[in-house]
């Protein structure tokens, strides 16, 4: 008898144990991508290096180019290279926008990675949404702040955390500063 109840509770370590380790798996490898998205993309850590590499500052329809959302935090500014976008491909390596914090000095510190692709390129080929890292893509519809077609993008803290998640869009510790204006940005500051 005893020996059938420790076989029971062998049988059903084995098996929680195994659950865990299944389930950890996909991280191990989102950490490895993560970290070869961030040594990919080290060298924007100087901001003139993203503008040599053909990224412009992206501002909403309003001009403005800090994008945030009250109690939630911020986005930062956004530098897209568009040829990225247009392309309809995805590569960790390279992403389509890099998201910069202004710091109260006005420069810009990289705080996070976008992979955008637009909805209709990525639809004519895929029967779901794009996928990166583990994680589904948001879908930002037509009418969106930046006047742009619907368009799926994923976010990815990788150079600052963000206590909201890794993939989430918005970080309550980046805040957009008022003393940056979209000229002295354009030139990064």
């Amino acid at each position: 008898m005893r020996l059938h109840r420790f076989l029971r509770y062998a049988v059903s370590f084995i098996v929680a144990a195994s659950a865990v380790l299944v389930a950890a798996w996909p991280s191990f490898a989102s950490d490895e991508a993560l970290t070869n998205a961030r040594d990919a993309t080290a060298i924007f850590n100087d901001p003139a290096a993203a503008l040599g590499a053909g990224y412009e500052l992206l501002t909403d329809a309003s001009g403005a180019a800090c994008m945030q959302m009250p109690g939630a935090g911020a986005m930062g500014v956004h530098y897209v290279k568009s040829a990225l976008v247009q392309s309809g491909t995805l590569d960790p390596a390279r992403p389509q926008a890099l998201v910069y914090d202004v710091q109260p000095d006005g420069h810009l510190h990289l705080v996070a990675l976008e992979y955008v692709v637009l909805q209709s390129t990525w639809d004519a080929s895929h029967s779901a949404p794009p996928t990166l890292f583990g994680h589904q893509f948001l879908l930002n519809p037509d009418g969106n702040q930046f006047g742009l077609p619907a368009f799926y993008s994923l976010h990815a803290w990788v150079w600052e955390h963000n206590p909201s998640g890794m993939f989430e869009p918005f970080n309550p510790r980046v805040e957009c500063a008022s003393l940056m204006d979209t000229a002295t940005m354009s030139g990064m500051g």
